[in-house]
């Protein structure tokens, strides 16, 4: 009950956030060859829709993360500052912008181990931080190579940025994820947790999946929106079944 709560909550809380962004980005929005076509941005809906649509998302998100009680509401209420302070000016802080959105990630994913009552994995959660580093200065990179001239129009942060400098973010950051991942599955707790110690045969696919990610921003012009790219390439959703189907076979292996 309490895991749905989380879940729930979460969500509500973070549409509230994205209503909250695309108000304050509406006008940079307008410049973006993508986002222009967004409901505020084009003007489809209201602002005073979109205030009462965060307002109602916000209040019930909140409510709902107290009613879980715990640790959680400091999560939920640390989610909603954080996004406060991204929107009303941090974002527009070099390195720190992209920090402050793994961040954001990485309270959720906080929300969700103490939600369901396990603790976090410390190599996991490093893990999860250099992968939302990694997608985040790949999506950067990605607004600096469309935008091109009008880059700094959409997001003023993109004039500190050059596309040198994000390339060696993000190869520091993919090594990372592999490192970090790779002494994950072989970390004394993982193996007493799932009673394997097999998932370091999984690391394949993350090598395959990042280094697929890498060719769609370098040479397809992908890498604006990870979401998206996971989804519609068919590279990286096999890349991601593959892993899936081999952890739950590894891990379907301690019964026998």
């Amino acid at each position: 009950m309490l895991a749905l709560a989380a879940f729930v909550a979460f969500c509500l809380i973070s549409s509230a956030v994205y209503v909250m962004n695309d108000l304050v980005d509406r006008k940079q929005d307008r410049a973006h060859p993508k986002k222009r076509h967004r409901p505020l941005a084009s003007g489809k809906v209201s602002v005073g829709a979109a205030l009462a649509l965060m307002a109602i998302c916000g209040a019930s998100g909140l409510a709902l993360g107290f009613f879980g009680g715990g640790a959680l509401p400091g999560v939920f209420i640390g989610y909603v500052l954080l996004n406060i302070g991204y929107s009303f000016g941090l974002k527009h802080v070099v390195i720190l912008d992209v920090f402050l959105i793994a961040a954001g990630f990485m309270l959720r994913i906080l929300a969700g181990t103490l939600g369901i009552g396990i603790a976090p994995s410390q190599w996991l959660l490093l893990t999860g931080l250099l992968l939302t580093l990694f997608l985040g200065f790949a999506k950067r990179r990605a607004e600096l190579g469309a935008l091109q001239d009008d880059s700094a129009s959409h997001r003023r942060v993109l004039e500190h940025y050059s596309a040198p400098l994000l390339d060696q973010m993000i190869t520091v950051a993919a090594g990372g994820v592999l490192v970090a991942y790779s002494l994950y599955t072989l970390a004394p707790e993982t193996v007493r947790l799932h009673g394997t110690d097999k998932l370091i045969y999984t690391v394949p696919f993350v090598l395959y999946g990042m280094f697929r990610y890498l060719f769609l921003l370098h040479r397809r012009g992908g890498g604006g929106d990870p979401a998206l790219e996971v989804m519609r390439d068919p590279h990286l959703v096999a890349a991601g079944l593959g892993w899936l189907l081999l952890t739950l076979w590894l891990l379907s292996q301690r019964a026998l």
